[in-house]
Protein backbone atom coordinates (compact mmCIF):
# COMPACT_ATOMS: atom_id res chain seq x y z
CA UNK A 1 0.00 0.00 0.00
CA UNK A 2 2.59 2.46 -1.12
CA UNK A 3 1.79 6.13 -0.74
CA UNK A 4 3.68 7.65 -3.63
CA UNK A 5 2.77 11.17 -4.72
CA UNK A 6 2.51 11.90 -8.44
CA UNK A 7 5.37 10.44 -10.43
CA UNK A 8 6.34 13.91 -11.70
CA UNK A 9 6.81 15.14 -8.13
CA UNK A 10 9.04 12.20 -7.21
CA UNK A 11 11.12 12.69 -10.36
CA UNK A 12 11.44 16.41 -9.61
CA UNK A 13 12.47 15.67 -6.03
CA UNK A 14 15.13 13.17 -7.07
CA UNK A 15 16.47 15.59 -9.71
CA UNK A 16 16.65 18.60 -7.37
CA UNK A 17 17.82 16.92 -4.16
CA UNK A 18 21.51 16.88 -3.37
CA UNK A 19 21.71 15.84 0.29
CA UNK A 20 19.97 12.84 1.86
CA UNK A 21 20.04 12.29 5.61
CA UNK A 22 19.50 8.56 6.21
CA UNK A 23 17.93 7.93 9.61
CA UNK A 24 18.66 4.39 10.74
CA UNK A 25 21.55 3.81 8.34
CA UNK A 26 23.39 0.66 9.39
CA UNK A 27 27.12 0.21 9.18
CA UNK A 28 26.46 -3.45 8.28
CA UNK A 29 26.80 -3.89 4.49
CA UNK A 30 24.26 -6.75 4.64
CA UNK A 31 21.43 -4.46 5.82
CA UNK A 32 19.05 -2.95 3.25
CA UNK A 33 19.70 0.58 4.55
CA UNK A 34 23.39 0.21 3.72
CA UNK A 35 22.86 -1.09 0.18
CA UNK A 36 20.17 1.45 -0.70
CA UNK A 37 22.26 4.31 0.66
CA UNK A 38 25.44 3.13 -1.10
CA UNK A 39 23.48 3.12 -4.37
CA UNK A 40 22.16 6.66 -3.80
CA UNK A 41 25.68 7.81 -2.95
CA UNK A 42 26.96 6.20 -6.17
CA UNK A 43 24.38 8.28 -8.05
CA UNK A 44 25.94 11.50 -6.79
CA UNK A 45 23.88 12.28 -3.71
CA UNK A 46 25.59 13.55 -0.56
CA UNK A 47 24.75 11.09 2.20
CA UNK A 48 24.51 11.96 5.89
CA UNK A 49 24.22 8.95 8.21
CA UNK A 50 21.92 9.48 11.22
CA UNK A 51 22.39 6.73 13.79
CA UNK A 52 23.59 7.17 17.39
CA UNK A 53 25.24 3.73 17.32
CA UNK A 54 27.81 4.39 14.58
CA UNK A 55 30.57 6.98 14.14
CA UNK A 56 30.61 6.89 10.35
CA UNK A 57 29.31 4.97 7.36
CA UNK A 58 30.16 4.98 3.66
CA UNK A 59 32.96 7.45 4.36
CA UNK A 60 30.65 9.99 6.00
CA UNK A 61 30.48 11.17 9.63
CA UNK A 62 27.36 9.94 11.41
CA UNK A 63 25.14 12.05 13.67
CA UNK A 64 23.04 10.86 16.60
CA UNK A 65 19.94 12.77 15.45
CA UNK A 66 18.76 14.99 12.61
CA UNK A 67 19.02 17.98 14.94
CA UNK A 68 22.81 17.54 15.08
CA UNK A 69 23.31 17.67 11.30
CA UNK A 70 25.08 20.98 10.56
CA UNK A 71 24.05 21.35 6.93
CA UNK A 72 20.93 21.67 4.79
CA UNK A 73 19.06 18.40 4.22
CA UNK A 74 16.97 17.93 1.08
CA UNK A 75 15.50 14.49 1.87
CA UNK A 76 15.18 12.64 5.17
CA UNK A 77 15.17 8.95 4.24
CA UNK A 78 13.78 6.87 7.12
CA UNK A 79 14.92 3.30 7.77
CA UNK A 80 13.31 2.96 11.20
CA UNK A 81 10.34 1.02 12.51
CA UNK A 82 7.08 2.95 12.32
CA UNK A 83 6.99 3.57 16.09
CA UNK A 84 10.11 5.79 15.72
CA UNK A 85 8.85 7.77 12.71
CA UNK A 86 6.92 10.50 14.49
CA UNK A 87 9.98 11.69 16.40
CA UNK A 88 11.98 11.81 13.16
CA UNK A 89 9.21 13.75 11.44
CA UNK A 90 9.06 16.22 14.34
CA UNK A 91 12.80 16.83 13.96
CA UNK A 92 12.45 17.23 10.19
CA UNK A 93 9.69 19.80 10.72
CA UNK A 94 11.93 21.74 13.12
CA UNK A 95 14.68 21.75 10.48
CA UNK A 96 12.27 22.78 7.71
CA UNK A 97 13.32 19.82 5.55
CA UNK A 98 11.53 19.80 2.20
CA UNK A 99 10.97 16.03 1.82
CA UNK A 100 10.57 12.90 3.93
CA UNK A 101 10.92 9.47 2.39
CA UNK A 102 9.73 6.46 4.39
CA UNK A 103 11.20 3.24 3.03
CA UNK A 104 9.19 0.10 2.22
CA UNK A 105 7.11 -1.12 5.18
CA UNK A 106 7.67 2.16 7.02
CA UNK A 107 4.11 3.43 7.36
CA UNK A 108 2.89 6.08 9.79
CA UNK A 109 -0.16 7.94 8.49
CA UNK A 110 -0.35 10.38 11.43
CA UNK A 111 3.29 11.42 11.05
CA UNK A 112 2.93 11.68 7.27
CA UNK A 113 -0.09 13.95 7.64
CA UNK A 114 1.72 16.07 10.24
CA UNK A 115 4.63 16.48 7.79
CA UNK A 116 2.28 17.39 4.92
CA UNK A 117 0.55 19.98 7.13
CA UNK A 118 4.00 21.50 7.71
CA UNK A 119 4.53 21.75 3.94
CA UNK A 120 6.84 18.74 3.64
CA UNK A 121 6.64 16.48 0.59
CA UNK A 122 6.10 12.88 1.79
CA UNK A 123 6.74 9.52 0.15
CA UNK A 124 5.73 6.54 2.29
CA UNK A 125 6.21 2.76 2.02
CA UNK A 126 8.45 3.05 -1.03
CA UNK A 127 12.10 2.28 -1.79
CA UNK A 128 14.08 5.31 -2.92
CA UNK A 129 16.54 3.06 -4.82
CA UNK A 130 13.73 1.37 -6.80
CA UNK A 131 12.09 4.70 -7.56
CA UNK A 132 15.41 6.22 -8.65
CA UNK A 133 16.24 3.27 -10.90
CA UNK A 134 12.77 3.30 -12.46
CA UNK A 135 13.18 6.94 -13.44
CA UNK A 136 16.86 7.34 -14.29
CA UNK A 137 18.08 4.04 -15.66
Amino acid sequence: MASIPQADSVTDLLKKAQTIAVVGLSGNPMRPSHGVTAYMQSQGYRIIPVNPHIESCLGEKAYASLLEVPEKIDIVNIFRRPDFVEEVVDQAIRLKVSAIWMQEDVIHEKAAEKARQAGIFVVMDSCILKEHRARFR
